[in-house]
């Protein structure tokens, strides 16, 4: 792991999306952090020890999807599926299809493996899958600011995790995102049209690898649409802030299924310019709690850091 010393930084951003905002003055204490997302490899080792089922490997509650049909409910997770051209960038339903028997074994689900994807990120796992992981690895999920911090690299205030350079990414890619027509052409010069092997991309100022694209990552903390102190306005920095409360984190456009959702961030190989410009550290993506995805996976931190090296605070 990389042990980070903590302290102030400028978290979120007042630029693209709105959830970003606003930006603000925070600090984060000492911590250390893998410098890769965990891969399937190492989640292997994890299910092999424990003989831990995950969330995408058992049937849904239908308490829970009450409106869903009995074949709905289903071991299974939403996968990608590209198009076979332009379609409505609004509708995600076009390019992500519920897929029955997919999980972190089965990635695209029935007929797919892991047999050659041991160095990629392990995807499919719900929140309580990755918490499952660290608390065996004696560890944690980060809070969104202990991510965003390690993500920033040392470069204040910068866009992107390599610094404020637009890189458009056709040529060298400095990250896994989506190259080309989004969902339905793939250019990337690298062949990736769904995750790529942990650390096959520079690092950042911290040396840490895939802080942008490749996959999102979970976070401990519930989702809120705006970042707030945690104690409303003060004369301080606020020091480990936090998000707001599940029941604050509930998606007000879908009262029918009340699962609350926690901050990913870091983006994906499915962002772009042209869509989900979130390869950034300051952007960030609600999710439900209890939903893996083809390109969600997780790293680990540790707020016992460990003696050693540290990475300096430095601007880079």
């Amino acid at each position: 792991m990389v042990t980070l010393r903590g302290g102030e930084f400028t978290m979120g951003s007042d630029d693209h999306y709105a959830d970003e905002g606003p930006a603000r003055r925070v600090a984060v204490d000492r911590f250390a952090i893998d410098p890769l997302p965990v891969t399937n490899e190492r989640y292997a080792e994890f299910v092999d020890a424990t003989g831990y089922v995950t969330v995408a490997e058992r049937p849904l509650d239908p308490r829970l999807y009450p409106q869903a049909p009995p074949e709905a409910l289903a071991p299974g997770s939403a996968v990608f599926r590209m198009t076979e051209g332009p379609v409505d960038l609004n509708d995600w339903s076009q390019w992500w299809e519920w897929t029955p028997g997919a999980s972190w074994r089965h990635p695209e689900g029935p007929g797919s493996d892991i047999a050659d994807r041991g160095d990629h990120p392990v995807v499919h796992v719900a929140f309580e899958d990755a918490g499952a992981y660290c608390a065996w690895a004696d560890m944690s999920l980060p809070t969104e600011a202990e991510w965003e911090y390690a993500a920033r690299g040392g470069i204040e205030g910068a866009e992107f995790v390599w610094g404020d350079e637009d890189l458009q990414q056709t040529d060298a890619p400095v990250a896994n995102t989506w190259q080309g027509g989004f969902p339905y052409e793939s250019t990337d010069p690298a062949g990736w049209t769904r995750t790529s092997p942990v650390g096959s991309y520079p690092p950042n100022g911290f040396g840490l690898y895939d802080m942008a694209g490749n996959v999102w990552e979970w976070t401990l903390d519930w989702y809120q649409p705006r970042h707030r102190d945690p104690d409303g306005p003060s004369c301080c920095v606020p020091l480990n802030p936090r998000g707001g409360s599940a029941r604050g984190s509930l998606d007000p456009a879908q009262p029918q299924t009340p699962i609350p959702r926690k901050v990913l961030k870091g983006g994906s190989h499915l962002c772009s310019i042209q869509y989900c410009f979130r390869y950034r550290p300051a952007a960030r993506q609600a999710q439900t709690v209890d939903t893996g995805l083809s390109n969600l996976g997780f790293r680990c931190v540790s707020r016992v850091a460990p003696q050693g090296e540290e990475a300096s605070a430095e601007p880079a």
